[in-house]
């Protein structure tokens, strides 16, 4: 028999690891970002820093997205 996934009950333990999973991967993608946007501005010759600051914004706008996606609770009416 399959458990349903709101069925189980989550320990301390395991909302913390969850939480600091999401949060490494938080840190690893805005350093991802900056270095990404910091080559292709060299590499563009740009001379304002201009992807140095929408990389990491548009990363933290789509983690945004992507943490209240899964924290949300669906309501099976």
């Amino acid at each position: 028999m399959k458990t349903n996934p709101q069925q189980r009950k989550s320990t301390p333990t395991s909302d913390l690891m969850r939480y600091a999973g999401l949060g490494s991967q938080i840190l690893v993608s805005l350093g991802i970002a900056v270095f990404a946007g910091y080559k292709i501005d060299k590499w563009l010759k740009i001379p304002l820093p201009l992807l140095v600051w929408l990389l990491p914004l548009i990363v933290l706008v789509a983690m945004m997205y992507k943490l209240i996606k899964e924290t949300s609770g669906k309501k099976n009416g």
